[in-house]
């Protein structure tokens, strides 16, 4: 998944990178709303999180222009303490949630797992398919299929969940590097053939249900239709 964060405090932003990158997001950074603006009207992102009180133009403002340009991914905005009306206005302009500094990591962790599960009509963290034949965790970020845990590399992991998250939808190689991989990620084609076919392997070892759907030259879909 990747997520945007605007924060002009150095050291908060470099804490949220490097705490969200540990985390296995793809991470951009703005320091002010002019830049903010620009990355979110230029890319696509899944997610971002967005301090209010920005140089050059403030983050409510930059809420209202993306939301008037129907730039619909999920935000959570960061206010101060004690500002009641920031959190106010900042849902009014078009966020999703909020969090007041100072705030624990784990709980913005949280956050982001629950908006993106909703933007994506996820309510529930577990999901089921066939029967509980195959069974994604996506708060523990976890896989099972048949009731045994499956051993997934954390690109294995992310391909299988963006893929879920999106059921239904043709995914390009190009959309999964962007959403999915660092840029120090080697971004040949041929790499992403070679994770969803061992992701292939191991979630469907029988080749019974055929999750995954190649969609000849486009990309990939994943067809399966949710228990729950």
């Amino acid at each position: 998944m990747r997520i945007l964060i605007v924060e002009d405090e150095d050291k908060l932003r470099g804490q949220l990178l490097s705490a969200l990158q540990d985390k296995k997001y793809v991470v951009d950074v703005a320091k002010d709303g002019e830049e903010a603006l620009h990355l979110g009207q230029e890319y696509d992102f899944d997610l971002a999180i967005v301090d209010l009180g920005l140089p050059k133009i403030n983050g409510v403002e930059v809420i209202e222009r993306w939301r008037a340009n129907s730039i619909a991914f999920p935000i959570i905005i960061l206010t101060a303490r004690g500002n009641w009306e920031d959190k106010v206005e900042g849902l009014d302009a078009g966020a999703d949630d909020y969090l007041v500094k100072p705030f624990h990591l784990e709980e913005l962790f949280s956050r982001i797992k629950a908006l993106l599960r909703r933007s994506t009509g996820h309510a529930h963290p577990v999901i089921h398919f066939a029967n509980n034949t195959l069974v994604l965790d996506l708060s523990g970020k976890k896989v099972s299929v048949d009731g045994r845990a499956l051993e997934l590399t954390a690109y294995e992991y992310n391909t299988l969940e963006y893929l879920v998250l999106h059921r239904g939808k043709t995914i390009t190689k190009t959309a999964l590097t962007e959403h999915l991989y660092d840029q120090d990620f080697d971004r040949d084609s041929n790499v992403i053939e070679v994770f969803v076919g061992r992701l292939r392997k191991k979630i469907d070892p029988n080749n019974t249900l055929k999750p995954i759907c190649t969609v000849r030259g486009q990309g990939y879909r994943f067809e399966l239709l949710p228990d729950n």
